[in-house]
């Protein structure tokens, strides 16, 4: 159970990774295209800063997501590096505890914030619903709060080699 509950982490991570990394990837392409329209074609696009803000949104909720369960993401150790062992893995059980508080506030409370604005419309972008911009935040929680339980009850993943998915599923037929 255990390595099938890896498993399904290791794609929900790598997913994570692509879209962050597609979004940045998008954002590289739409920022120049709009300095190219205002100073060379002589008229601005409306469509390239606010689309470039909302990529920005799904790499900062998604990204940090996978930058959690890469050991990656921002942490300050200097005070529990210098603890007994003991009071380490009772402050690391802690903190984890408290992210885990932190996903649920943004998974509830970013749920109800798109609710509350799905029948707004954006100036810039006509046809898209404000909800679905602001639709990163619940789902960067709740993918951050899979990644906290799975440090919680299976341990830390982050120095773990994630396993290519076409090499583990030949391998397990060939078995």
């Amino acid at each position: 159970m255990k390595n099938l509950l890896l498993r399904i982490n290791d794609r929900i991570y790598m997913t994570c990774i692509w879209v962050a990394g597609l979004s940045v990837l998008a954002i590289s392409l739409i920022i120049p295209w709009g300095v190219f329209a205002r100073y060379v074609l002589g008229t601005g696009s409306s469509w390239p800063e606010p689309s470039a803000i909302l990529l920005m949104m799904v790499f900062t909720f998604i990204g940090a997501a996978a930058s959690y369960r890469a050991g990656a993401h921002m942490a300050v150790a200097m005070l529990t590096d210098r603890m007994a062992p003991k009071l380490r893995k009772a402050m690391s059980i802690f903190s984890q505890l408290l992210m885990a508080t932190i996903c649920l506030f943004m998974a509830i409370w970013g749920t109800r914030l798109c609710l509350s604005t799905w029948n707004q419309f954006m100036s810039a972008l006509p046809t898209l619903r404000v909800g679905i911009t602001y639709m990163p935040i619940p789902i960067g929680g709740v993918l951050t709060l899979i990644f906290v339980l799975e440090k919680l009850l299976l341990g830390d993943q982050s120095n773990r080699r994630v396993v290519r998915f076409d090499l583990v599923e030949e391998s397990e037929g060939a078995a």
